[in-house]
């Protein structure tokens, strides 16, 4: 008996890039729910993508199965707990890859380089090098401080709508951890505007009192990250600022062309 074409599944059928359709269109739903951050249904989901609802309930239904999309009471949909360990995963992964650019920041900048990301309302360090001085600064892996009072938290929210930031800034409180501590959202709105006019974020004795830490963002990140250098402000000066930021920002700028190819088909 002849076979038709027709008969081949979606799951089945190769996208233009070469890929299978169903998993391309699968990770775009879980991406747009990341983006939506909360609970979404499916007539949302398929105004977001284009697809048709029998297609997004499919595909669904799939995800659900696995785990990695949850089903509420009322209907709708939020990202699935399985996603988590990949996530955590991820994370420690992107710091691995980071290591060897912040290496360079050593090499360039003498100065402790560490990677951060935004995790919710925090920041979380996920990969750091540090200094070869005798007086250097340590931040452990894995540490999690908030945002206000880190140059690694300025970059991260320069450009995130005033709005929001006051909303977190809401949430997690701002406490002094030094005198020089931003303890008000109009005084963190003002230092956000600094950033975007400059190009780059500093800490001056914010977190610690004695250092200085100089961040920019990685441009096109897969997940919003941060690179920074942090040492003594006794040598962080202004003069050895204007020589550090370039370098920050040449690496950023390299790390995230990294990052950007570490997906692509070999």
């Amino acid at each position: 008996m002849p076979t038709s074409s027709a008969s081949t599944t979606d799951s089945a059928k190769s996208s233009a890039s070469g890929g299978v359709q169903s998993l391309e269109r699968a990770f775009d739903l879980l991406e747009r729910m990341a983006d939506a951050g909360g609970e979404v249904g499916l007539s949302e989901l398929s105004a977001a993508s284009g697809l048709p609802l029998p297609t997004i309930h499919r595909l669904m239904r799939t995800l659900v199965a696995c785990g990695y999309v949850r089903q509420q009471p009322n209907r709708r949909y939020a990202l699935g707990p399985r996603l988590i360990r990949l996530g955590e995963s991820a994370s420690r992964l992107l710091g691995t890859w980071a290591r060897p650019y912040l290496a360079r920041l050593v090499d360039e900048t003498g100065e402790t380089a560490n990677m951060a990301l935004l995790d919710g309302d925090e920041i979380v360090y996920v990969a750091q090098v540090p200094s070869r001085h005798s007086m250097r600064m340590f931040t452990e892996v894995g540490r999690r401080v908030l945002p206000h009072s880190t140059g690694v938290g300025k970059a991260l929210l320069a450009h995130t709508p005033d709005h929001e930031v006051r909303a977190l800034l809401a949430r997690t409180g701002m406490p002094a951890a030094t005198e020089k501590t931003i303890t008000t959202p109009e005084g963190f709105l003002a230092a956000l505007e600094d950033v975007r006019k400059l190009g780059y974020a500093m800490d001056d004795n914010e977190q610690e009192i004695g250092v200085r830490c100089l961040a920019v963002t990685v441009p096109d990140s897969p997940t919003a990250a941060a690179i920074s250098i942090s040492g003594p402000a006794g040598r962080v000066t202004e003069s050895a600022t204007e020589r550090i930021v370039p370098v920050l920002q040449q690496v950023a700028a390299e790390l995230s062309q990294a990052l950007s190819s570490a997906g692509a088909p070999a």
